[in-house]
């Protein structure tokens, strides 16, 4: 004679699991790990690491108020066009502020460098 099992079955009674379900649930509700590892030898630290690993969909992580990719430019093309239009500010201020410090050199250098993009242009 055999008892039935007490125990519950984990995703309904008669209904298996599969990948894509666990999966779906995961990317759903989010899963946060999270640990440290230390190594000390008498009392002195030698090695920490410390792990934060968060696995969720983009729509749940953005939930979260976790967006880091949005302003990464390697990830981004619109991360990657703030940075561009930062460092074009940037280098307008540095020639804005140079122009200032050497006012005649600037009137000096216009013509020539003028002069020599005409000729690098001409045949």
């Amino acid at each position: 004679m055999s008892m039935p099992s007490r125990l519950p079955e984990p995703y309904g009674q008669g209904s298996g699991a599969n990948l894509a379900d666990i999966l779906e649930r995961v990317l759903d509700k989010g899963i946060v790990i999270a640990g440290d590892i230390r190594i000390n030898l008498l009392d002195i630290e030698l090695l920490t690491i410390k792990l934060r690993l968060i696995v969720a969909s983009v729509d749940k992580a953005k939930e979260m108020g976790i967006d880091w990719w949005e302003d990464d430019p390697a990830l981004s093309s619109g991360a990657r066009r703030k940075e561009l239009a930062r460092e074009n500010a940037e280098l307008r201020e540095r020639l804005a502020r140079l122009e200032e410090l050497e006012p005649g050199l600037a009137r000096e250098e216009a013509p020539r460098t003028a002069r020599r993009n005409v000729r690098e242009e001409s045949p």
